[in-house]
C-alpha cells in the first residue's frame, strides 16, 4: 500500500469515567462526586479515584459536569458605565486587576460586562436569567440602577464594590469613605484653611455621599459653619473635576482650599485653580481621593486618601466564591481602612 492510500491513525480513546471507576475499583457514582467536588467519599476511595484519573490521564467533560452541578463556573464583573470611564479612571483598572488577582488561583472564568444603555442592561438581565455565571461581582453602584434588585430577585450570589443608598441587603465591599474624606478636611483645617470647598461625586452614589458627609463631620467637628456655596457636584471625571472648579471660584473667590472625592477630578481643580492666576498649594491646597497613578503625575503631586482598590477586587471575589460555594451563607460587608497621603498640593 503506498503512504498515500495509508489510513488515517486513530486517535487514542479519551478516557472515561466508568474506566476511571474501574481501575480505582469504585462505584461510578463515587468517580462522580469525586470529581465534582462533594465531601459525601471517603478519603480512602478518594486518593484511589484521584490515582486513577493521574493514571489515566482522565479530564472531566466539562459540559456534562455543568448539567449535574449547574455550575459554569464563570462569574461576572459587571460595569454600568462606557469606556471612556472605564479606560481613563485609574479606579477601574485597579479594581479590575484585583479580581482578575484573585480569580487566576481558581478554576473560574472571569467575564467583564460593559452596560452602558437600557438595551444592553436588558441584554444582561437575560443572560443572568438564564444562568450563564454562578455569580456576579458590580462596580460604579447608582442609586436607580435595578441590576442589583435583578439579582435578588435571581438568588444570584453577588457582591458589590459599594452599595446602594440606604441599606444594603447584598454583600458589599467598600472603603472608608467618611473616615478618609473627614481625615482630608482635618489635615486642611491643620494648615489654617478656613474657605475649604469640596466637589462631590454624583449624588445618586453611597460613595459620594458618604465623602460629603466626611467633608460636613470635620467642619462641624472643628467648629467651621457649613456653606453650601462651597459644595460642588461632579461626575468623577476631569471635565467634570475642571467645571465644577470654575463654580465654585466663581461662588466663592475667596477659597483657600478643595476636596474633591477623586483624584479624576482634583486633577481637573488643580488645572483650573492655575488657569485662574492662583497658585497651589500657597493660594489653594487640593486633596483627592484614591492614591491612584494620577496623584503622582499631576503638578504639583497631589495629596490624597488612599484606598486600597486592588485590595478591594481581591476582596470582593473571595466574598463571591463564598458565596458560591455556599448559597445558605449569610451576606457580608467589608469596610477597609483609608489612609492620607500628603505630597506636594496640601
Amino acid at each position: 500500500m503506498s503512504q498515500s492510500a495509508r489510513p488515517p491513525a486513530r486517535r487514542a480513546a479519551r478516557p472515561t469515567l466508568e474506566a476511571v471507576a474501574a481501575r480505582a475499583g469504585v462505584g461510578r457514582g463515587t468517580v462522580s462526586r469525586v470529581v465534582n467536588g462533594s465531601p459525601k467519599v471517603s478519603e480512602r476511595a478518594r486518593a484511589a479515584v484521584l490515582a486513577a484519573i493521574a493514571e489515566l490521564g482522565y479530564v472531566p467533560n466539562r459540559a456534562a459536569r455543568s448539567l449535574v452541578t449547574r455550575r459554569t463556573d464563570s462569574v461576572a464583573l459587571v460595569v454600568p458605565e462606557g469606556e471612556t470611564r472605564l479606560f481613563s479612571e485609574p479606579y477601574f483598572s485597579d479594581i479590575i486587576r484585583g479580581v482578575a488577582a484573585a480569580v487566576a488561583d481558581t478554576d473560574m472564568q472571569l467575564l467583564l460586562i460593559l452596560v452602558r444603555n437600557a438595551k444592553e442592561r436588558e441584554r444582561l438581565a437575560s443572560y443572568l436569567a438564564a444562568q450563564h455565571v454562578d455569580g456576579v461581582l458590580m462596580v460604579s453602584v447608582h442609586g436607580n440602577d435595578p441590576l442589583p434588585g435583578l439579582l435578588e430577585r435571581l438568588d444570584m450570589p453577588a457582591v458589590l464594590a459599594g452599595r446602594r443608598l440606604g441599606l444594603e441587603s447584598l454583600s458589599y465591599v467598600q472603603a472608608d469613605n467618611v473616615g478618609g474624606a473627614r481625615s482630608a478636611v482635618r489635615h486642611l483645617l491643620g494648615r489654617g484653611c478656613r474657605q475649604i470647598a469640596t466637589i462631590t461625586g454624583p449624588l445618586d452614589m453611597e460613595v459620594a455621599g458618604a465623602r460629603l458627609a466626611g467633608y460636613r463631620r470635620a467642619l462641624a467637628q472643628a467648629g467651621v459653619a457649613a456653606d453650601e456655596g462651597l459644595v460642588a457636584v461632579g461626575d468623577f471625571t476631569e471635565e467634570g473635576g475642571r467645571a465644577a472648579a470654575r463654580t465654585l471660584l466663581e461662588r466663592r473667590p475667596a477659597l483657600d482650599a478643595v476636596f474633591a472625592a477623586s483624584d479624576v477630578m482634583a486633577a481637573g481643580a488643580v488645572q483650573v485653580v492655575r488657569e485662574s492666576g492662583r497658585r497651589v498649594p500657597q493660594d489653594v491646597a487640593v486633596i483627592g481621593f484614591d492614591d491612584s497613578m494620577v496623584a503622582r503625575h499631576t503638578d504639583p503631586p497631589l495629596t490624597s486618601v488612599r484606598q486600597p482598590v486592588e485590595e478591594m477586587g481581591r476582596a470582593m471575589t473571595r466574598l463571591l466564591l463564598d458565596e458560591i460555594a455556599d448559597s445558605g451563607r449569610a451576606h457580608r460587608q467589608v469596610v477597609l481602612a483609608t489612609e492620607l497621603v500628603v505630597r506636594g498640593s496640601a
